[in-house]
């Protein structure tokens, strides 16, 4: 099976479509990539397709910041323009002056 091209890409700000966390991509697989555990604790109502682009995002909600790990399917992009506050992200982007997301050299070798 051929994996799609994938929506969205790196440094691109997506949220949700479903639950209130927006974050900055990190990384994309082509299809799932993660373990049959983790497929398998979603409930299946809900729970994804394999057969698609897969996001790593440093993500936050209200509460906390965090690393997550979302399928296309539920992502939307992200057009509220405010800055995202993850810890991680100056040591994995740098942002320019319209305040996008560019990976850093030195975090891409």
């Amino acid at each position: 099976m051929k994996a799609r091209d994938a929506k969205f890409g790196i440094g691109q700000v997506v949220k949700h479509r479903i639950f209130p966390f927006r974050g900055v991509i990190f990384d994309v697989d082509p299809e799932f990539a993660n373990t049959e555990e983790w497929w398998e604790a979603i409930p299946e109502e809900v729970r994804p397709r394999k057969d698609q682009p897969f996001y790593h995002l440093l993500a936050e909600n209200e509460e906390t910041e965090y690393i997550a790990y979302v399928s296309e399917q539920n992502l939307l992009p992200d057009q509220s323009g405010e800055p995202l506050r993850h810890p991680q992200i100056p040591e994995v982007f740098d942002t320019d002056e319209s305040g996008s997301y560019r990976m850093r050299i030195s975090a891409a070798n």
